[in-house]
């Protein structure tokens, strides 16, 4: 009777075992088979990213120009001026200095004029006053600061940038952070402007406030 049961016993474990083999067997076997049916059958991902001009979130559409302005950080880190996909100032090219950063762009074509700095701490402010008084009909005006655009600033100068579409040129000072886009046949106030106060109870950069971005897409001028 011991044998006869022991062997029973035996018969059962070695039942088991062969069943538990089997069924691990055909579900490694059939993972596969659908892990390799997802793979055949996997498109390609839809997040891949478009390239537009200057990096924007999204293209602009037709007879509309890309542009991206960022001020300088504090005394450190220049600023950066790109249109239509090209860097036209930043500390790379070399072209960028303390104060007001200024490129001129013609309005209809989207074609660089020119691209210069004006030392608004220690520099000659009628240099800029010149400059702005000699900007073309339907030429578009991308500014960016860098560490002080303030202290040279006088009324004639906040005139002009005024009547270039600016709202906060009337109250830009000491060691403050503005970017800004504007025309100098503009009869309005340009939407394209950011503006941020020296303020040293919220200053990031101890002395100075962060840095500021400024992009979009601004439409050309038809005649």
């Amino acid at each position: 009777m011991r044998v006869s049961g022991l062997l029973h016993l035996l018969v059962l474990i070695f039942g088991l075992v062969t069943t538990w083999v089997f069924v691990r067997r055909y579900i490694n076997f059939n993972m596969k088979t659908i892990l390799l049916g997802e793979w055949m059958t996997a498109t390609p991902s839809s997040s891949h990213s478009v390239k537009t001009k200057c990096g924007l979130s999204k293209s602009c559409p037709d007879n509309f120009f890309a542009f991206k302005i960022t001020s300088g950080a504090a005394n450190v880190v220049g600023p950066s001026v790109c249109f239509e996909g090209q860097m036209i100032m930043s500390p790379v090219k070399n072209n960028v200095g303390r104060g007001l950063n200024i490129a001129l762009v013609n309005g209809t074509t989207g074609k660089v004029m020119t691209q210069k700095y004006f030392d608004m701490y220690s520099g000659d402010a009628n240099l800029l006053v010149k400059f702005l008084k000699e900007i073309p009909e339907g030429t578009l005006v991308l500014v960016a600061s860098y560490d002080d655009p303030g202290t040279k600033m006088n009324d004639e100068i906040r005139k002009l940038f005024s009547n270039l579409g600016s709202t906060y040129a009337k109250q830009l000072g000491f060691r403050d952070s503005w970017v800004f886009l504007g025309a100098k046949d503009l009869n309005s106030k340009s939407p394209f402007e950011e503006f941020l106060k020296n303020n040293p109870d919220v200053n990031k950069y101890d002395g100075w406030p962060e840095l500021l971005e400024l992009e979009g897409c601004v439409p050309q001028k038809v005649y």
